[in-house]
């Protein structure tokens, strides 16, 4: 069967509402959401707090580590569960040692993500922060990178892909700009069940932040970390608990191996069952599947688009070099008030920005279908 063309609406919870804003949360299948209601009772049938629920709860979280070291080629006890992106971020940016000349690297300042700005900027009173210029879809020349580098670079932190343009930034080639030398960080939040199969060993990160809400589908409240084994060592945990260190007399402490490290009290175990069971859906799809549809779609949605006038198109021409995301303006047309009136229509779109410049942006996913993408464009074509 053509995946491109295969209609698995009926899967996810019904609706009337035409859902594309996928890149800030996603709609959850029907399974993970019967999952979670299932886990809920037998925890409390088990007893949350009993002998038989620590080894309940061992597997829950053993099952998503698996999977989601699937997904990105890794190994399990590399993936830590976080509740966000952010929280990934975070580990890092106030994990790393810094002295007086250390420098990191970040990518178009105000262009960036919140999540994946603000926390380096916290770090200018102690270290040097350098930025490179990006041209109108957010992309950089590698030279520019390359002659940012020194020996003084404690680590260069970017993001897959831009959450308002769909931009997907040549990871292959900057980590051969970096030569396994200098600390890479990635923000996957717009990549990671989106974009197609992922290997870490391929793009050589140290460190990767994703969440599980958007592209995988699971719910609020789940996040995923990526940890090298190795490069464990260069972070110092924000928090520590009697989950994530050893203490070895009565005023040192240890940390405990990797996951636990950056570990500490109770995890959202329901979170964490809904999302194995998205990722486990995902996975039964495809991830390459889903990365062919989901260009099929923003393909035909980009296209019609174009044929509108006065309709003004952000990000590369390139389907290749962009995720599903599809961002436009209409000339004449406030932004907001457009997503206002499609809302009304039971089409959810989102306004975001590129600098000072709001825009509309649509994000389909794979369980999308092709009419839906036509009754937006029929709804445009009446503003």
């Amino acid at each position: 069967m053509n995946l491109t063309s295969k209609d698995i609406s009926g899967d996810f919870p019904d609706s009337n509402k035409i859902y594309l804003n996928n890149a800030s949360v996603s709609l959850m299948p029907t399974q993970s959401i019967e999952d979670m209601k299932e886990f809920l009772i037998s925890y409390n049938s088990i007893g949350p707090d009993s002998k038989d629920s620590e080894p309940f709860v061992t597997e829950k979280l053993q099952n998503v580590r698996k999977i989601i070291s699937k997904i990105i080629s890794c190994q399990p006890d590399e993936v830590v569960l976080t509740q966000s992106t952010t929280d990934g971020i975070n580990f890092v940016a106030n994990g790393l040692s810094f002295d007086d000349k250390s420098n990191i690297i970040i990518r178009g300042m105000g262009h960036e993500h919140h999540a994946n700005y603000y926390p380096w900027i916290q770090l200018k009173d102690k270290i040097s922060i350098k930025n490179l210029n990006i041209d109108k879809n957010g992309l950089f020349k590698l030279d520019d990178l390359e002659s940012l580098v020194d020996q003084n670079t404690k680590l260069v932190a970017l993001s897959h892909a831009l959450y308002n343009t769909g931009s997907i930034l040549p990871i292959e080639e900057i980590v051969k700009i970096l030569d396994d030398k200098i600390p890479f960080f990635i923000d996957s939040a717009q990549t990671v069940g989106c974009i197609g199969e992922m290997d870490v060993s391929k793009i050589k990160c140290n460190f990767m932040s994703f969440n599980g809400s958007k592209w995988l589908c699971g719910p609020m409240g789940t996040g995923l970390f990526y940890c090298n084994r190795k490069s464990s060592e260069l972070l110092k945990p924000m928090t520590i608990g009697g989950e994530s260190a050893i203490i070895y007399d009565e005023t040192n402490l240890a940390f405990k191996e990797l996951p636990d490290k950056f570990q500490t009290g109770f995890r959202n175990y329901v979170g964490i069952v809904g999302l194995e069971s998205s990722a486990r859906y995902l996975m039964n799809f495809g991830l390459n599947n889903i990365r062919q549809k989901n260009q099929y779609l923003s393909n035909l949605f980009r296209e019609e688009l174009s044929k509108i006038p006065d309709i003004i198109l952000y990000g590369p021409d390139d389907p290749n070099q962009r995720t599903s995301i599809v961002s436009f303006n209409l000339k004449g047309h406030d932004s907001q008030e457009i997503v206002d009136r499609l809302e009304k229509q039971n089409i959810i779109l989102a306004v975001r920005e590129i600098m000072e410049q709001k825009i509309i942006r649509a994000s389909p996913h794979f369980f999308n279908t092709e009419s839906e993408m036509l009754q937006v464009i029929d709804e445009i074509k009446k503003l």
